[in-house]
């Protein structure tokens, strides 16, 4: 849900590759690496792991609330951001098998209002196809996201952000969607998406620990969030109302993973529904993506809001689900899921040695100003706090680099890689596969 770029959003697990590997599965390194992630200080959070409903790894480590040092356990509970929307689909899709809509109904029975809503159907709001403009998206997102907003508030919110593009001739990620199908199950049922979601997913899977969240509590094993800035520093507390659901769900490592055994497992709804979230187009399901682990699949959804960062992955094939839930990453969350996935089909887990590269104040001299490239649009420009190096993208927040070689630096928790060459003034910029060439104006 927070506002985050294209280049610096958070990672999906991709891998390329055909590999035959043994079936061992061996944690043992997946938990030192865990230890050592917690050590110097790159991921809090809980992980875990299980097959055919029987977990086979689970770990937490750092701290819930750091100021009050509450540490994370098994049971602690985390906002889920964007893994909301996996929920809020399978409730949709309940509502089209009790006949109350369709996915061929227009957006104008609901809220005519809304900017081409006599040509958005619920299908092209599932599956991120209706043009409407994502609202975290705009530059004063952050400036009211921790107030109460009302559904008026919202919708009008929503209205005048327009259209991005016609519908349905193409697919862009927006949170807008899904708020708009929150309040659809709202005037379907006549009752709160809270309630709704209790009565038809909690309460049937037994769910103990998810709902829609609200102030945060670390004595009820809460989990607060945080940001990297030469420690951990707390974020500031989306309010529930605006996110509905697209991302105002809390819940926990095991309780995500009986979600997922109750969809895949046909406890929510029929397998033809199933089948329909699971269909991809243009990279986008109806509520899910598809994750590819060497000749593997799996369907689920990331998250991210305040600095919460989660996963939730479901192999059909092998039956094993993989949850990450973090409140504090400052790390490459991919390689993470990677670790975990990789001791249990009994691959090798590395271990890196998270060495860090003095540099001087002065030294940075040599990389300051500002960057363009030929090949994406971005620019980036560089400024320096004492002996920190601070990258600063185009239209992009600050972010604060990590000098771990001569001439480089990284943003670890996206994998982005900075690569400097001072006597040409050119730059090398790598992240998710690519790398594009840049030259110091």
């Amino acid at each position: 849900m927070k506002k985050l770029s294209t280049l610096f959003a958070f990672a999906l697990l991709l891998l390329i590759g055909q590999m035959a590997f043994a079936q061992q599965s061996d944690f043992s390194k997946t938990s030192q690496l865990l230890d050592s992630l917690e050590k110097h200080k790159k991921f809090m959070g809980t992980v875990l792991l299980a097959e055919s409903g029987q977990i086979k790894f689970a770990k937490a480590i750092g701290y819930a609330d750091t100021e009050n040092d509450i540490k994370n356990v098994i049971e602690t509970r985390y906002r889920i951001g964007s893994i909301s929307k996996m929920f809020t689909s399978v409730l949709i899709f309940q509502g089209i098998e009790d006949k109350k809509l369709s996915l061929e109904t227009p957006l104008s029975e609901f809220f005519p209002t809304i900017p081409n809503a006599d040509q958005i159907t619920i299908d092209q709001l599932l599956k991120h196809r209706s043009g409407i403009h994502s609202f975290t998206g705009n530059e004063d997102y952050l400036s009211y996201h921790t107030e109460s907003k009302s559904r008026d508030e919202m919708l009008q919110l929503i209205e005048d952000g327009g259209s991005d593009f016609e519908p349905d001739s193409k697919a862009e990620y927006s949170n807008s969607n899904y708020v708009l199908l929150s309040y659809i199950l709202e005037d379907i049922h006549g009752k709160s998406f809270a309630e709704i979601l209790e009565k038809e997913i909690i309460k049937p899977l037994e769910l103990k620990n998810t709902g829609v969240f609200d102030a945060i509590d670390s004595q009820q094993k809460e989990a607060r969030s945080y940001t990297y800035n030469g420690d951990w520093v707390v974020e500031k507390e989306t309010n529930p109302t605006i996110p509905m659901g697209a991302g105002a769900i809390q819940s926990t490592a095991e309780d995500l993973m009986l979600f997922a055994e109750g969809l895949f497992g046909g406890k929510l709804i029929s397998e033809q529904s199933l089948a329909q979230m699971m269909e991809i187009q243009e990279g986008y399901g109806r509520g899910m993506f598809s994750f590819p682990y060497y000749d593997k699949k799996s369907f689920g959804h990331t998250g991210g809001i305040d600095g919460f960062r989660s996963m939730l992955g479901y192999f059909p094939e092998e039956k094993v689900a993989i949850v990450t839930l973090s409140n504090g990453l400052n790390w490459n969350n991919n390689d993470l899921l990677l670790a975990v996935l990789n001791g249990n089909f009994g691959k090798e887990v590395e271990i890196p040695s998270f060495q860090t590269y003095e540099v001087s104040t002065e030294a940075l001299d040599q990389y300051l100003g500002e960057y363009v490239s030929e090949q994406i649009p971005i620019s980036f420009t560089f400024v320096k706090e004492g002996s920190t190096l601070i990258a600063k993208p185009s239209g992009q927040p600050d972010t604060k680099l990590e000098a771990t070689a001569e001439h480089q630096f990284e943003f670890t928790s996206v994998g982005a890689v900075f690569i400097f060459d001072p006597s040409t003034g050119k730059m090398t910029f790598k992240q998710g596969g690519g790398t594009f060439e840049y030259e110091r104006k």
